[in-house]
């Protein structure tokens, strides 16, 4: 029946829960996001049987808990662990503070697939991946999702739907056209921007650019993402077409919150990827699939692709989207970014 929710319209309404401190229920274990986690919800929770607390093996490495389960840990709570506990675990903000944590417990018998999809669904929340499970039935009203097929769909390939179009004059370029897209999975839209007439028949100027508000809107001095974006605009505009694709898909994928607690580690002596490592991230959590899918879905075949960034091309191509050339795009260097540089140079292999 069409008025049912299908499992990616369920997954959505999961994230939103998730967000307000709702817990939802994955096969036979109910699981709450720490990050929203209220004081009587906790209480409520564990006191329907012992409770875990699920976290990614980065941050689970971080603590020096053993992760039995490879990409993940499941941490025993002992007798009095509070609200307080949880989140000295799932934040890293005050690990140099109190960095004795432990023992942590860490279970490896049973089935992880709860805790792994749970996980995963924090991630596409763009909340801290540390997720409480307790094994029990779920009361009347709560979200209820199947692990194996929860951590497909989060793996599939979302559809874009065009949702607007109109013209949109810009200082680099005023024949510019902006594109809306929607995606099927109830996530960010994200957007496409047409300089001049870009032909559909032959490579043309193209960049992929993830969203950042605080380079791109504010200024910022930490990373390159402002200057990139208007150099690339300013390119299109000077080679009469192009087209850039604008991803929110803020901090390499893990939101605009995390990405400021990431911004507190480096500045406690982190790097960038070190600090989404304790944050329990992967360095790049993007989709970079997106881009392909809507260049495929505005019609265009092949691109001369702006970035210092190999793993796009090599997403690119692997999705169907031609580059025969790479366009290297190497903005000046300030000393707020210097460090961040050379971390996106030495390990994420950046070509600058």
């Amino acid at each position: 029946m069409s008025l049912i929710p299908t499992l990616p319209e369920t997954i959505a309404r999961a994230r939103a829960d998730l967000r307000m401190g709702l817990p939802v229920a994955f096969g036979d274990h109910l699981a709450a996001a720490v990050e929203t986690l209220s004081p009587a919800r906790l209480a409520d929770l564990r006191a329907l049987g012992p409770a875990v607390l699920a976290l990614t093996g980065r941050r689970a490495e971080t603590l020096k808990a053993r992760a039995y389960d490879g990409d993940l840990a499941r941490v025993a709570l002992p007798v009095g662990a509070d609200l307080a506990w949880l989140r000295a675990l799932a934040d890293p903000a005050g690990d140099l503070m109190t960095p004795m944590k432990g023992p942590l417990t860490t279970l490896r018998d049973g089935d992880a697939g709860p805790h792994r999809a749970a996980l995963a669904l924090a991630k596409s929340a763009q909340l801290l991946p540390a997720m409480l499970m307790v094994a029990a039935p779920a009361p009347p009203g709560l979200t209820r999702l199947p692990p194996g097929p929860v951590l497909a769909q989060l793996a599939a390939e979302a559809a874009m739907a065009p949702v607007a179009a109109a013209r949109l004059p810009l200082l680099s370029a005023e024949r510019s056209r902006l594109h809306i897209f929607r995606p099927d999975d109830g996530g960010e839209e994200h957007y496409a921007i047409e300089i001049g007439d870009p032909p559909r028949d032959a490579p043309v100027l193209a960049r992929l650019h993830s969203a950042c508000f605080t380079g791109d809107v504010l200024g910022s001095l930490k990373c390159d993402c402002g200057p990139q974006l208007n150099a690339a605009l300013a390119a299109m505009g000077q080679a009469g077409a192009g087209v850039l694709l604008y991803l929110n898909q803020e901090g390499r994928g893990i939101g605009l919150a995390n990405k400021m607690r990431a911004y507190d580690l480096q500045n406690q002596g982190f790097d960038t990827v070190e600090a989404n490592h304790r944050l329990g991230f992967e360095d790049d959590e993007r989709d970079f699939r997106i881009g392909a899918a809507l260049l495929r879905r505005l019609g265009f075949g092949a691109v001369h692709l702006m970035t210092n960034n190999p793993r796009k091309v090599a997403m690119m191509q692997a999705h169907g989207i031609a580059v025969p050339e790479r366009v290297p795009l190497v903005v000046p260097r300030n000393r707020h970014n210097t460090g961040y540089l050379d971390v996106k140079a030495e390990k994420s292999g950046h070509l600058l």
